[in-house]
């Protein structure tokens, strides 16, 4: 799988430290009393083995997330005999055997043969432990290796008892509230809303706890192992004496830093940083690096002693000059090659005179590529204002390669409650998804995990980083803090400085990332804090010191490639260097920083004048149900399948209970949004047939979702060509956590929502979009364009009656100039701009856009409706579907328009509906008699349980259907 780090030998004679994978043992798993006795698992968490042991059901059926909750409430222990692994050891004097923890969720006492070994409190760090004096003899008759975890829940509720335990203000609160800031844990644990600031994820609270990524014993010695080394599918990188923890590649422009801009003909730096532990000491270590491909070879590079000291890393490092032209360079998809490089990285700790390498030598093969990255966040300079007509203010955008370019995106969250259990293959899918709708940047949200970089390094268990740097997807990184201020605590600091360091190492290596953000949406909490309360300089100052001073300095001695910036949404910087933080320092009607938007009152959905103008909006959503397949997975009773059934009502978390009141009290809010949202812009849901209505009613808050989400899109593309000069908008959000309402375009089995869709047609590289101020009247029509090079086309704007009958049309041709609008239609007066003699809710308007991209033919259409749909007067479409080969499927229209037609594939399957033309995503869009639409299903096979459904269970769907059979 490209993207691996490929652990090799480089000769026979070459031999490694013995590795032993934990989970080669017999583990069980016991609550603080003991009356529950199970076997475990690692890498797991107790609600997995425990659902495994059928002591509790499937903790995502039905109100599961409410019943087990005494699972949060109890300490759960580990325990395996260490036997298997005993009986191969061999005591040696020289030797070293290292206990190795790759994820530890997240409070827990670790005992080794009945001798305490560490207690833990940070499920983000690496841990190793040196255990070599516990073989020899056991404390009593205890062989064990035990991982005693603590409640989180109450860890943190005695954390927040400590004298030096201060209140945070302004601090939204979940399930289980008041705790999280105290605890290194994934914040969205403790119940989220995934919204926060403005309340955001709708996600359960499960408060997992377990060993979550592989472990291993590591035994270093001087002479030749008697056993060979676990057959582990992510194994520990080593030589017979040598531990190497981490290898950071770090590749940047020759001065370049977080302040210099990189000169874009500058020599390439390959930055080669060692973790490294060893039982010998090595005078003249070297390095040789290579890039195969491009017959590449460096001198030998002279490391630095390495001392004999496996107690912790030595960090050792080399620098490898490469001229700029000769590597090709990594870009997004959707701007050119994302090309990527095997660069051979061989560490000899004690190179020969002779031909080959030493024994002790070790060769890894990593996967990367040679891009530069850079925020923008100066000030603009008077001539771009004058030139241009930008705005005022700063700068805030990225550029690859020295390019400005559009950030086209969402954001992720994580991909299951239980890490541990998180498919590859789904994460690939999402990711493959979002390549599909048009996407170039994913957002790593701040209050849920760092991904992992693939499946091998650091036990990541599946594949993230290196799928992003393979499929040409920009990750915008975050370290894990939100929506709280920080405990200024020299434990927790003590904490987060290994936790931050080893992640921003890890990542290095992936030209996909774009920067470090140091949490989610904090920056506005204390802002406020700082306004409205009496000691809010106090917070602010705590602020200042962790987001400003500490994290940034952290980050920027680990890394030359990325920038950091102290929030994900910020008002930006007074100075790069020294970094000092704007906050409300600035001039009225200037632009600084990026901005997001959540605004849950439907009337104001389309009113333009209440979306941001902004540089960059790194967040906006609304929520939907999932579909009724999705329900289907979850609910057990007939009854449940209802929009307000207490079942469905208690997985919406929007706004949070702020408590354990279940079900949610304020679920009712959250409700109502979509339904008014519904009521006010479609017809409303409602047949004689439960099952239906429930079915439309789902489908309908998604297609509200996708109709504001693609308003607002284009808004902000259209931004790019005006004063704010906005190059960038990120949905929140792409995938999902479980089957419950959430802001997601993608559900938990990976089906697509209507909003998958909809960032497939206005995420694609030219598109055409209606700008309607009804407070004047006035309709504007523009084709956006987000290439670097001038775009000429054709527009096309066409009204139609709802029967289908052509009223009149127009052709216009355009030209868009660099990441810009061209105007294709103006008008004032809603009597004007209708069709002569017509009533507004008996047209509609098809917009057309033609046009040759990297030479290639691009098509994209918009609909404008004059009133809103819930009172257009609709005509039944009598959509008729005949099935074909290989699940195509030809829709025609036999009677009206099909406004918003959509085809649902059956349940168990997995998979999209592309048009076969154009090879692009195509669902929900206005059938027209006449004009009929030839669609296909491709199926995900890895995800989908049913492999070969019957085309006669694929269902079509249009708004017509609201209200009739």
């Amino acid at each position: 799988m490209m993207g691996f780090a490929l652990w090799t030998l480089l000769a026979p004679s070459l031999v490694v430290a013995q590795v032993f994978d934990l989970s080669e043992l017999q583990w069980t798993l016991k609550n603080q009393n003991g009356s529950i006795v199970v076997p475990g698992s690692l890498p797991s968490q107790a609600h997995l083995d425990l659902f495994e042991a059928g002591i509790i059901n499937d903790p995502l059926l039905g109100i599961n997330e409410f019943t087990e909750r005494w699972v949060i409430n109890d300490n759960w222990t580990y325990t395996a005999d260490l036997t298997p692994f005993t009986k191969t050891y061999e005591s040696d004097a020289s030797g070293k055997t290292l206990l190795v923890f790759y994820g530890i969720d997240t409070i827990a006492n670790i005992t080794f043969a009945g001798y305490p070994v560490a207690w833990v409190n940070n499920q983000f760090q690496r841990y190793i432990y040196d255990v070599s004096d516990y073989l020899s003899s056991s404390a009593g008759e205890d062989n064990n290796l035990t991982i005693a975890l603590e409640s989180a829940w109450y860890y943190g509720l005695n954390v927040t008892m400590r004298p030096d335990a201060e209140y945070f203000p302004n601090t939204p609160t979940f399930e289980y509230p008041n705790v999280r800031a105290w605890i290194r844990k994934t914040d969205d644990d403790f119940g989220w809303d995934w919204l926060c600031l403005i309340i955001l994820l709708n996600g359960p609270a499960f408060v997992p706890s377990g060993v979550y990524k592989p472990a291993y014993l590591v035994t270093l010695s001087e002479s030749e192992p008697r056993y060979p080394a676990s057959d582990a599918t992510s194994c520990p990188v080593t030589s017979r004496s040598v531990f190497l923890d981490e290898t950071s590649l770090d590749i940047y422009k020759y001065g370049q830093n977080s302040s210099v801009a990189p000169d874009q003909s500058a020599d390439w730096i390959v930055n080669v940083t060692f973790g490294i532990r060893s039982i010998k000491s090595f005078e003249k270590p070297a390095v040789t690096l290579s890039i195969p491909e491009l017959k590449l070879t460096s001198e030998p590079l002279i490391l630095g002693p390495i001392p004999a000291n496996a107690d912790e890393n030595i960090y050792l490092g080399v620098n490898w000059s490469i001229p700029d032209n000769i590597p090709e360079r990594w870009y997004p998809i959707d701007l050119g090659n994302p090309k990527l490089y095997n660069i051979t990285v061989t560490l000899d700790p004690s190179p020969s005179q002779g031909d080959g390498p030493s024994a002790e030598s070790i060769t890894q093969t990593i996967t990367t590529g040679f891009r530069t990255i850079q925020l923008l966040q100066t000030p603009y300079s008077e001539e771009e204002i004058a030139s241009r007509g930008i705005t005022p203010g700063d700068q805030w955008h990225f550029a690859i390669n020295g390019k400005a370019f559009y950030s086209k995106g969402t954001n992720i969250i994580p991909f299951d409650p239980f890490y541990s259990r998180i498919k590859p293959e789904a994460v690939r899918w999402v990711l493959e998804s979002a390549v599909k709708s048009g996407q170039n940047m994913l957002r790593v949200w701040g209050g849920g995990i760092y991904q992992p970089s693939d499946a091998a390094t650091d036990g990541g268990l599946y594949t993230f980083y290196s799928l992003c740097d393979e499929l040409g997807i920009l990750a915008w990184s975050e370290l894990i803090f939100s929506d709280s201020l920080s405990p200024i605590n020299d434990f927790l600091l003590e904490s987060i400085e290994p936790e931050v360091r080893q992640n921003v190492r890890r990542v290095n290596r992936h030209p996909s990332n774009v920067q470090w953000a140091g949490g989610n949406e904090i920056e506005g909490i204390v802002m406020a804090a700082n306004a409205s309360l009496a000691n809010g300089t106090h917070y602010l100052d705590e602020f200042v010191f962790m987001f400003q001073d500490y994290l940034h300095d952290i980050v920027l001695s680990e890394t030359n490639s990325v920038p950091y910036t102290d929030c994900s949404t910020t008002r930006g910087v007074l100075s790069l260097d020294p970094y000092v933080l704007r906050f409300a320092n600035g001039t009225p009607g200037y632009i600084y920083g990026n901005t997001e938007r959540y605004n849950y009152n439907a009337s104001e959905a389309f009113d333009l004048t209440t979306y941001p103008v902004g540089r960059f909006v790194n967040e906006f959503g609304f929520h939907s149900m999932p579909s009724f397949y999705s329900w289907k997975e979850v609910l057990e009773n007939p009854e449940d399948y209802a929009f307000n059934s207490s079942v469905v009502m208690s997985r919406d978390h929007h706004p949070p209970a702020g408590n354990l009141s279940w079900p949610n009290p304020n679920a009712p809010q959250g409700q109502y949004q979509m339904t008014s949202a519904v009521e006010l812009w479609l017809p409303t849901p409602g047949t004689s047939d439960s099952n239906q209505t429930f079915a439309q009613w789902c489908w309908s808050t998604q297609l509200f979702q996708s109709m504001n989400m693609v308003a607002e899109i284009a808004w902000y593309r259209r931004g790019a060509g005006l004063g704010e000069n906005n190059l960038g908008s990120l949905v929140w959000q792409l995938n999902d956590i479980w089957q419950g309402v959430s802001w997601s375009a993608i559900e938990y089995s990976g089906r697509w929502k209507v909003l998958q869709y909809g960032m497939a047609t206005v995420y694609s590289p030219v598109v055409i979009n209606p700008f309607w101020f009804p407070g004047n009247e006035s309709l504007t029509i523009l084709a956006t364009s987000d290439r670097w090079e001038t775009v000429n086309g054709t527009a096309q704007l066409t009204w139609y009656d709802w029967s289908g009958s052509t009223i009149k049309s127009m052709t216009t041709p355009f030209s868009i100039p660099t990441l810009n609008n061209s105007l294709i239609y103006e008008g004032v007066g809603l009597d004007a701009i209708l069709p002569f003699g017509y009533n507004a809710k008996d047209v509609w308007l098809l917009m057309n856009v033609t046009a040759t991209v990297d030479n290639k033919l691009v098509t994209s259409e918009s609909y404008f409706t004059p009133v809103s749909l819930a009172y257009s007067n609709l005509v039944d479409p009598q959509i008729a579907v005949i099935a074909g080969d290989n699940y195509t499927f030809t829709l025609s229209a036999k009677g009206g328009v099909g406004a918003w037609t959509w085809l649902d594939h059956p349940s168990g399957t997995v998979g999209y509906f592309l048009d076969p033309t154009t090879g692009l995503p195509s669902n929900g869009y206005y059938l027209i008699p006449g004009i009929d639409r030839t669609v296909q299903f491709i199926s995900s096979v890895e995800l989908a349980s049913v492999q070969s459904p019957d085309p006669a269970d694929f269902v079509v769907r249009s708004l017509w259907n609201n209200t009739h059979i």
